[in-house]
């Protein structure tokens, strides 16, 4: 019997690598949070320069607040690409060639490592030194079920675009194995492109998918069911790896909570919460029509403002981006802010109602946790995908009509948008999505039996 005890108490050393952006980091810090309060030894390997300061700041707190997770500070090797390259793109790319540096500090590690945890985006790498260590290796996907059933099989949706034309005169794109079509519009150009940076870090990753011992994904089975069934069956991939759903993923302790007096003092589910998330900037024009729409809906609102892609190069004030009277008028209704935000925190305050986002899949997943009904506005990579996600699980709508970067949305239509989020049938079926998701996330939930799978599996490897 003592001995029975001995192994039930085994502590399991789990490595987290999570990559570029705060779609990228913020999933790899509650997963390690989450590991952390469920008696796992849990290192971080943090990637050194950052892109953005958010997430340079994001660590700094975390590791403060987080004193029993470890940090591994990572020096990238220089990456100077010959062309002009998304950034964060770029640093996908850094971290990939410098993953082979890896090898030794794992090696090395006390306690050794029983489980890796990486980002999709260098799985392959991963892998390699994974293999060399005997360690077993999963993948947390930072998308949407349905967005991954596009990238596990990237190659053969690549080679029937091609045979088809490069997909003139098609408006679906047909996935194997039963699940619905995609709009082709609702997939990101660069996706059928070989030569462009996207296209190749999931070509380069997607070969791994049937390599590691599982695919964390942040969702949960109620609200991608059917893609969660038909990827686990084997039909999209063969010997695809076991989808495991482990979201919505908790929210972690913060250093000090936001201090917005202004949110505390508007009533119940009144206030709309505008975020397009840390990479995306709309165009000043945009922004305009958006602030027309927002007066014109008489809504209270809170908009976190951003103006450019990397928060680095964010200098402007808001008095530069917003017409100064368009602040004067709104000013007892509305409240504006630039920065990065705990967006969860936000979402979770009794005063919003609803949510206008870009639909980026950490967005989803906190809305989806709090039971905020959301109001999609996509603009690119999966987050047209995602809003149909969002739209068949009933927890918001999005306006298909919104679609391009040439597309100047006016203010009468965004008036018209903001009226019907707000309307309570779309809190009821909200708080539909929020108990589901919350029965995922209990003992005995999907989720919940997910992380705990993992963790079981590590202390079976720790033994041995």
């Amino acid at each position: 019997m003592a001995s029975t005890t001995n192994l039930d108490q085994t502590t399991p050393h789990i490595a987290i690598f999570p990559t570029a952006g705060m779609g990228h980091l913020m999933p790899f810090l509650r997963l390690a949070a989450m590991l952390a309060t469920r008696n796992c030894t849990v290192t971080v390997i943090a990637a050194k320069p950052t892109v953005s300061a958010a997430e340079s700041d994001q660590l700094s707190s975390f590791f403060a607040t987080h004193q029993n997770i470890k940090c591994l500070e990572f020096q990238l090797l220089p990456y100077n690409p010959t062309t002009d390259i998304d950034p964060f793109f770029a640093q996908f790319i850094a971290i990939s060639n410098s993953v082979h540096l890896l090898h030794p500090l794992l090696s090395n590690t006390s306690p050794p490592l029983s489980t890796f945890i990486a980002d999709f985006t260098i799985a392959s790498s991963v892998c390699k030194i994974a293999t060399d260590l005997s360690i077993p290796t999963y993948v947390l996907i930072t998308t949407s079920a349905r967005f991954f059933s596009l990238l596990a099989c990237h190659s053969q949706l690549v080679e029937n675009n091609a045979k088809k034309g490069g997909g003139e005169g098609v408006d679906y794109i047909e996935i194997p194995a039963g699940l619905p079509p995609v709009p082709l519009s609702s997939i990101p150009p660069p996706f059928f492109n070989p030569n462009h940076y996207f296209s190749a870090i999931i070509s380069a990753n997607a070969p791994s998918f049937t390599k590691v011992n599982g695919i964390l994904v942040n969702t949960f089975d109620w609200f991608e069911s059917a893609t969660i069934e038909v990827l686990n069956s084997g039909r999209v991939v063969r010997d695809l790896a076991p989808i495991l759903p482990v979201g919505p993923l908790e929210s972690f302790k913060f250093g000090h909570a936001p201090n917005l007096p202004w949110l505390d003092n508007q009533p119940a589910k009144s206030v709309l919460f505008i975020s397009f998330g840390s990479r995306t900037a709309l165009s000043k024009d945009q922004l305009s029509e958006l602030g027309v729409g927002l007066e014109k809906s008489g809504c209270k609102f809170l908009w976190i403002l951003k103006g450019s892609k990397v928060d680095k190069q964010d200098k402007e004030e808001i008095e530069e981006i917003l017409d100064e009277s368009f602040l004067e008028r709104t000013k007892n209704r509305g409240m504006v802010m630039k920065g990065w935000v705990n967006q969860e925190q936000i979402l979770a305050h009794p005063a919003i109602g609803g949510f206008l986002s870009h639909c980026g899949w950490n967005s989803v997943m906190e809305a989806a946790r709090q039971g905020v009904p959301i109001l999609a506005w996509p603009q690119h990579g999966d987050q047209r995908v995602n809003a149909q996600v969002v739209e068949n699980a009933g927890l918001g709508s999005w306006a298909r009509d919104w679609i391009g970067e040439k597309i100047l949305v006016k203010g009468e239509e965004i008036e018209e948008k903001i009226r019907e989020i707000m309307r309570l049938e779309n809190l009821a079926k909200a708080s539909e999505v929020r108990e589901k998701a919350r029965h995922a996330r209990e003992i005995g939930g999907n989720s919940e039996q997910a992380i705990q799978g993992i963790i079981e599996a590590s202390k079976q490897n720790e033994r041995s």
